[in-house]
């Protein structure tokens, strides 16, 4: 399902690394009723890597998310958009106070997401179209049981997580 990949010219520690992961993991399946498991986050270290804006040679820090559109509105996403960069500046920068700017290298200078992610399969299920995630989720929920008694550490904590959401409910 999403996709989101943090590429940070500024060296992020792995204390910073694990912060950004779960709060754009959290904010995501929050905001979109996503299971966790099923958002990605990866980390590339852009600092030796030519990185131009507006046509010049800039080291910049910027968050890329890959998701399905559907019925999702552009004020969704921008919203997305403002609560990544506060997390942003909440774990690399959290000595600035609000009305001042970082220092150019802790700032995070874009945020993108595009939905053009159409099809898509996490351990061998095939992803839900956008919005119907709990329908997908009580439809497949007896075989996310079989792979968490199987012990597949992910599906456990799926079953759990399922379990908590708001309108989920499956006959056991």
């Amino acid at each position: 399902m999403p996709l989101y990949e943090v590429a940070h010219a500024t060296p992020l520690s792995q204390p910073q690394q694990d912060a950004l992961a779960e709060a754009i993991t959290e904010l995501h399946s929050k905001r979109f009723t996503v299971p966790r498991m099923f958002i990605n986050v990866i980390f590339v270290d852009t600092s030796n890597t030519p990185t131009y804006v507006g046509g010049k040679r800039r080291h910049s820090n910027r968050i890329t998310g890959r998701t399905r559109k559907g019925s999702r509105t552009r004020e969704d996403f921008n919203a997305l958009c403002g609560e990544i960069r506060a997390a942003w500046a909440r774990i690399v920068h959290p000595d600035v106070t609000d009305g001042k700017l970082p220092p150019p290298e802790l700032e995070l200078r874009a945020v993108f997401i595009t939905g053009e992610l159409i099809a898509g399969m996490k351990a061998s299920f095939m992803t839900p179209a956008a919005g119907e995630e709990l329908a997908w989720a009580k439809e497949s929920y007896h075989a996310f049981e079989e792979r968490a008694h199987a012990g597949d550490e992910d599906f456990v904590d799926l079953v759990a997580e399922l379990r908590t959401w708001p309108g989920f409910d499956v006959a056991r």
